[in-house]
């Protein structure tokens, strides 16, 4: 069975149905789901989620794209949110210069911030980074020790050398719906340089569909073909891919059981 260690269930488009989701995840083939949050109203969400429901976990933290409008009273919500056993991670944090719906220097600060805070609570960091990479790259290495309980750069859009320099910080990366795309080249050399012992899959749901689902709204369950887009990639059965990356969710999400 799949553990999809990054998807959004507090999206409007899931939250609505996510009963019903989640009823279904035994069918599916899912040991169990993270959902990830992006703002404080996405971690109140997904912290009740992941409480009420065995299969669920969750992460909180503040997304780069709302670092702007973060306060201290939302960390220290997230702090008493994060001892709770079902959360899992602080996240999703980390660099978008794609959009830049708050500026840069204010996303590098509240990256620290989040990092020094999931270093407090002892639990691995989400990291998205888009068109950020470099920058990213300084921050980590400048914190170095606040990556001691780990983390995920997840949806891995950078190339495949960047990908072995980042492994060098013990980080795992994250891959979903686009390395099953007929361009999805990057994606691809990226999967395949990825330690075997690294990789994690995930759907971004309802974000980024997989083939042959592209063009409709993603789902938890569609992780599958993401995993068997992988074990066609790697030379592996989907039982061996499936393994492997269980294993790697449980290794990097210490409470996931």
């Amino acid at each position: 069975m799949l553990i999809d260690t990054h998807c959004h269930l507090d999206d409007e488009r899931l939250y609505r149905e996510a009963r019903d989701i989640i009823k279904g995840f035994a069918d599916d083939g899912l040991y169990a789901v993270v959902s990830s949050s992006s703002d404080f109203e996405s971690c109140l969400k997904n912290y009740k989620l992941a409480d009420e429901n065995k299969t669920v976990y969750a992460t909180v933290g503040i997304h780069p794209q709302e670092a702007k409008s973060r306060t201290q009273a939302q960390y220290d919500e997230i702090v008493k949110m994060a001892a709770n056993d079902k959360v899992v991670a602080i996240g999703e944090i980390g660099l978008d210069y794609y959009y830049e719906y708050s500026p840069r220097d204010v996303q590098k600060t509240a990256l620290v911030e989040q990092m020094e805070l999931a270093h407090s609570v002892k639990l691995p960091a989400v990291f998205h980074v888009r068109d950020a990479f470099e920058d990213f790259l300084k921050i980590i290495s400048d914190n170095k020790k606040l990556l001691n309980y780990g983390g995920v750069v997840h949806c891995y859009s950078g190339s495949a050398e960047f990908l072995r320099v980042l492994e060098g910080y013990g980080l795992y990366f994250g891959f979903d719906g686009p390395i099953t795309y007929k361009n999805a080249r990057h994606s691809v050399e990226s999967l395949l340089a990825c330690p075997r012992d690294k990789i994690l899959f995930e759907t971004d749901a309802p974000y980024l569909t997989p083939v042959p689902f592209r063009g409709q709204t993603n789902y938890p369950r569609h992780v599958e073909s993401v995993a068997k887009k992988a074990a066609e990639l790697l030379g592996l059965s989907y039982e061996e891919i499936s393994e492997i990356s269980t294993n790697n969710a449980k290794s990097l999400y210490r409470k996931i059981k």
